[in-house]
């Protein structure tokens, strides 16, 4: 009597709960019988992306069967087409089977609402769990609430609002949710998955986070099977050593590859790599860029652009090529360098004695508002901060020009602090189109103050031709030729202060109206206007030096500057 009694009460309070849940229900399921399919959301076109292309396959229409309950009742009267289950409930329709504790079948309807420990199971690879389940047999569509979690092999979604589609093979939830596997967890505010195809699409404050990187992002797609994160909207990648933009490409976790497309950014140390499409391989250290390229120094205030670059973060090395550039803009007004490759690499890298090389090789020019150069190669060595120009190397800066066989430039602070010009040494100011201050030697050394060249010394047969002007007008007043085995110069405001020859020297004035016309030129004399850059765009056209006024590399080495000589100096101090 005490058992009946006590399933007569549990009977009566179900009753009650679900008469109240039957009154709220039935409008829904009556209009869901006669509804009109509705219009896609931007949601759920998107999420189509993992559904058959043919759509589901067409079934037949079965019954939701009743497989065991502890206990069943119908009232025929008041509700006919509703039956009442209590008690370790087991349903099934087709190949999907549901537990819980309780459940009302709706016959007419085929459809079932569950109660407590919700239980489904497709197969032996498909779980879903929660507190509550809607289960619409005519549309296969299953609402699970409260406490829900999908498992499928190694992946697992929770949320609290999931609905399952039997017929395309889809779960998806619209109020946050989380997806686990063996290598990430991932979040967001709306998102889908399929079993079928392994695929899962998450949108809105989406979160992907691994051992290694946490991945942000608007929306994106994700697989379970391979481990790629597709990247479908504005997205960053975070780890210790850097961070990724991109706004589509896509990502593998497992291997950390990825490739990146539109403008996408690597910044790594305050690097700055940023290509129309990025490959970057985080466990190799390294990354390359196509198509307007450009790898910016923040740090250093540098950077290199071109149409392809790598970058080994590992060993500090990078490379450019098509139409390569490299830019100083640490000065303000920056200098542009093009060569046909440009290469850094970095020796004693995380060590103090850490230094990098810079070679930009063939067909090298650069420009700035104040200075130009060419050569065929070029070397700048950050250990003694010495920039190296190989073959025909010319310099120019307003009206002057200087080159020799090999010209080095050694730099403080990213100023010029002095150069080094290296047999055949010659220096033109031209004055107009007929006259030029011209100085030749076997080297030359000028030095630099506050970015004005303020001293040259000109060593072994030096070779004069000068002309003096007024200071009134700055006419010239004659021109004198002049040859001595060492010559200083010091300079102020670009001009000649004051001259000193050293040893034997020899010299002639001539008046400007009896000028022979075999003096106005050196016989190493070559103005090479002609192929100086323009500017920043005209460092990309090589012209070459005319045939014959190449130089022809001599044997002879630098002479030794001359020891104890006095030399007359201004008061003006280097």
């Amino acid at each position: 009597m005490q058992e009946k009694a006590r399933r007569k009460n549990i009977l009566s309070r179900h009753r009650y709960l679900l008469t109240g849940i039957l009154c709220l229900f039935g409008m829904v399921l009556l209009c869901a019988q006669d509804k009109k399919p509705a219009t896609k959301t931007s949601q759920q076109e998107q999420s189509d992306t993992l559904r058959p292309p043919t759509g589901p396959q067409e079934k037949k229409k079965t019954r939701v069967d009743l497989l065991y309950a502890d206990e069943a009742v119908a009232d025929k009267e008041l509700r006919p087409d509703v039956q009442v289950l209590i008690g370790s409930v087991k349903l099934r329709h087709d190949s999907m089977y549901m537990f819980c504790d309780s459940a009302l079948i709706y016959e007419k309807i085929n459809s079932v609402e569950a109660f407590g420990n919700v239980h489904m199971e497709q197969g032996d690879t498909l779980f879903i769990y929660g507190d509550y389940l809607y289960y619409d047999g005519m549309s296969q569509l299953a609402m699970l609430r409260e406490n829900v979690r999908l498992i499928n092999r190694t992946t697992e979604l929770t949320t609290d609002s999931l609905n399952y589609d039997r017929l395309y093979n889809l779960g998806y939830y619209f109020d946050g949710g989380t997806l686990t596997d063996e290598e990430n967890v991932l979040t967001s505010e709306w998102g889908e998955y399929s079993p079928a195809t392994k695929l899962a699409i998450f949108n809105h404050d989406v979160k992907l986070v691994n051992p290694k990187f946490v991945l942000t992002s608007d929306t994106l797609k994700y697989s379970t099977e391979s481990k790629i994160a597709t990247i479908l909207g504005p997205s960053d990648i975070v780890s210790e050593e850097n961070h990724i933009y991109s706004e589509r490409g896509w990502y593998n976790t497992t291997t950390e590859q990825a490739e990146l497309l539109d403008r996408s950014v690597l910044t790594n140390q305050g690097k700055r790599l940023t290509g129309d499409s990025l490959f970057y391989d985080r466990q190799l250290g390294y990354g390359e860029a196509f198509h307007h390229v450009q790898m910016n120094d923040t740090v250093n205030k540098n950077m290199l652009t071109g149409d392809y670059c790598f970058y080994n973060e590992r060993t500090g090395s990078a490379l450019a090529t098509d139409r390569a550039v490299a830019v100083d803009y640490s000065q303000g007004d920056s200098l542009f360098v093009h060569g046909d490759t440009l290469r850094m690499i970095t020796f004693d890298l995380d060590t103090d004695s850490m230094y990098r090389e810079l070679r930009i090789y063939h067909k090298v020019r650069a420009y700035r508002t104040d200075i130009q150069a060419v050569c065929d190669s070029l070397v700048y060595n950050s250990k003694d901060s010495c920039m190296t120009m190989y073959t025909d190397p010319i310099l120019w800066s307003g009206s002057q020009q200087l080159l020799g066989e090999e010209v080095k430039v050694y730099m403080n602070d990213s100023t010029i602090d002095w150069a080094h010009i290296i047999n055949q040494a010659l220096a033109i100011e031209k004055k107009d189109t007929l006259h030029y201050n011209q100085v030749a030697g076997k080297e030359m050394k000028a030095y630099f103050r506050e970015g004005e060249m303020r001293q040259i010394d000109v060593n072994g047969n030096v070779l004069v031709i000068y002309y003096p002007t007024e200071e009134r007008d700055s006419s010239l007043i004659m021109m004198n030729y002049s040859e001595a085995p060492f010559l200083r110069m010091l300079l102020k405001n670009r001009k000649l202060e004051q001259g000193s020859f050293i040893g034997k020297t020899t010299g002639t004035a001539y008046p400007m109206s009896q000028i022979p016309a075999d003096k106005y030129r050196l016989p190493a004399f070559a103005w090479f206007d002609y192929i100086r850059p323009r500017n920043k765009q005209d460092i990309f056209n090589w012209r070459s030096k005319r045939a014959g006024e190449e130089l022809k590399k001599s044997d002879r080495k630098p002479a030794a500057s001359p020891r104890n000589m006095h030399i007359k100096r201004s008061n003006n101090k280097k």
